[in-house]
């Protein structure tokens, strides 16, 4: 049976991007939804700064009709602010309005926004009920298990945030207080699922990080869809080889150097195309790192890579690259 959101067809078991900040733009994106991703969002987006027009929160409105369906997530601590700012976010043409209770940075909790509202239920769930009534699309919330773990209410959250009309619930398996430290527990996602009153969709996040513990929480934990967000930074063939063992229970090779030398180009060329050269070139340094991750002796190159500011220098070092690693079996050791 499909996963819906709304009137969203997400197929049997989706496989969600997930929002990340300073990642997940539409360069990033795009090479995601290339390798399977069926559902993305973008980038968190403040509702102060919707409001006041700012450039930067703007630009991270600009979605492409090849992402759809996708999601523009906002974030604030004003509820008023957050109802204009749905407005301003459906009105960008996204597929649907994502509100971001998880985020467990200081300088979002201590305005009052992301996992802030953990501590404060009553106002969630007002905020929550303003962006509903103010969007013409489905509304859906991704959220933590609670402030920390003497406080983990994210059941009376998921139930309160359907009744005013959320569309479907990401849980990441952690409180607040751990950050992204630790490991995520599922276990109170799989008892919210398995409420009867829960009719939404509800997705797990957290520590996805391989085929076999997607495969292996799927069953364990009961959810209906996967939202992967780390694991994806570098690695976009996460998502087809989850897919692949999803399919088969077998692995799918790995990509190997013509393929990373192939997407990190193209990641680069998109990066180029929707911020310009210098933005382009200067925010594509921190997934050369990732791209590249295992290779041996491949230090000198990223060093050269980051420092470089010309573009045809910058394509002469990769195929510098696909010269040195052309018989280097990356599909075992990268994978």
């Amino acid at each position: 049976m499909s996963v819906k959101i709304g009137n969203i067809d997400l197929g049997e078991f989706p496989l969600l991007l997930a929002p990340m900040e300073d990642v997940s733009d539409p360069p990033f994106r795009y090479v995601c939804k290339k390798n399977g991703a069926d559902m993305m969002y973008t980038e968190f987006i403040s509702s102060e700064g919707l409001i006041r027009d700012a450039a930067k929160s703007i630009q991270k409105l600009d979605i492409f009709e090849y992402e759809r369906p996708i999601g523009i997530q906002i974030f604030g601590g004003d509820i008023e602010h957050m109802r204009e700012a749905s407005e301003i976010a459906s009105a960008a043409g996204p597929d649907l309005v994502d509100i971001n209770y998880g985020c467990p940075v200081k300088n979002v909790v201590c305005k009052g926004a992301g996992s802030s509202l953990l501590q404060d239920i009553d106002k969630m769930v007002k905020m929550t009920d303003a962006v509903v009534k103010a969007s013409h699309l489905p509304v859906t919330v991704k959220t933590r298990l609670g402030w920390d773990d003497n406080t983990k209410n994210v059941y009376e959250v998921a139930e309160r945030l359907q009744d005013v009309g959320i569309q479907a619930l990401t849980i990441h398996g952690r409180t607040r207080a751990q950050l992204y430290k630790g490991e995520a527990d599922w276990a109170l996602i799989r008892e919210i699922k398995r409420n009867p009153r829960i009719k939404i969709p509800i997705f797990g996040n957290g520590d996805v990080d391989s085929p076999e513990k997607a495969a292996n929480w799927r069953m364990e934990y009961e959810v209906d869809g996967i939202m992967i967000g780390r694991a994806a930074i570098g690695y976009p063939w996460i998502f087809r080889e989850v897919k692949h063992f999803f399919k088969t229970g077998e692995h799918l090779a790995g990509p190997t150097i013509e393929e990373r030398i192939e997407v990190c180009r193209t990641h680069l060329d998109k990066s180029l195309e929707w911020k310009g050269p210098k933005t382009g070139i200067f925010e594509m340094r921190r997934h050369y790192a990732n791209y590249f991750k295992g290779l041996p002796d491949f230090k000198p190159y990223r060093m050269r890579l980051v420092a470089e500011p010309d573009i045809n220098n910058i394509y002469s070092i990769l195929e510098e690259v696909a010269e040195k690693f052309a018989n280097y079996d990356a599909t075992k050791v990268l994978a």
